[in-house]
């Protein structure tokens, strides 16, 4: 039984870890591809270094704040659907038991048992009532506790997006407040794509495909990003 604890302690740690890692790196990848568009869009339009801190540090707090909340509203429904979903099945554990009892028996023949075996199953199952809640949570409506904190997951995203986000920014900073800095965007665009093949390698684990393959669409995902912002900032000064 210690074992069996240990062992269940331990995955819930992985567990939360890859949680973590996954919001951390879609809050990145949406803060830097956010930014660093803007940054192009700016530079494309030959703004002074002023008005591309001004614009991009509004991007980084308006929309990390946004995703932040966005994160927070998605985790706390999962965890409001799941539970009312589970005192519906408490409820028909509690008042139909035999109705529940018969799911539990068709699952379990699905899976392949049969005869003494699967009545065993459905017994052992159907002593304990949490157990026998949470089977058909799992089994029938194909649904599992998470153990995600929706304030957590929503300061992870926010965290990731300004600080990975400000990264194409940090230049920028640089030449406004302490050294002018040549070649700004230039420098700016290296500086995003070194951040971008980190954040793609990271997705990697959390994606569990191929590394390589990873950091090229995350890269891809950012030069697009960022070509459009710059073809757009360059057509409305044309214009303007």
């Amino acid at each position: 039984m210690h074992n069996e604890n240990g062992i269940h302690g331990q995955s819930n740690t992985i567990q939360r870890y890859q949680d973590f890692l996954g919001e951390f790196v879609y809050g990145a990848i949406d803060g830097s591809v956010t930014t660093f568009a803007v940054v192009a869009g700016a530079s494309g339009a030959h703004l002074d270094s002023s008005v591309v801190i001004i614009l991009g540090f509004a991007n980084l707090i308006a929309d990390g704040f946004a995703m932040s909340v966005g994160s927070y509203l998605s985790n706390k429904s999962e965890i409001e659907n799941y539970e009312k979903h589970r005192k519906t099945e408490i409820w028909e554990v509690e008042n139909i038991p035999e109705k529940e009892r018969e799911e539990i028996r068709e699952i379990y023949l699905a899976k392949g048992f049969t005869g003494d075996l699967l009545e065993q199953v459905v017994d052992t199952i159907c002593a304990n009532k949490d157990v026998w809640i949470d089977t058909m949570m799992k089994e029938e409506l194909e649904m599992v506790k998470t153990g995600k904190s929706p304030f957590a997951m929503g300061a992870v995203t926010f965290v990731s997006f300004v600080l990975v986000g400000f990264i194409p920014l940090f230049v920028y900073v640089i030449d406004y407040t302490w050294n002018p800095v040549k070649n700004l965007f230039l420098t700016s665009t290296v500086l995003t794509a070194l951040a971008f093949i980190g954040i793609g390698y990271l997705k990697s684990y959390v994606t569990e495909t191929n590394r390589v393959r990873s950091v090229i669409e995350t890269l891809g995902l950012g030069a697009i990003a960022a070509a459009l912002s710059y073809v757009v900032g360059s057509l409305l000064e044309s214009l303007f």
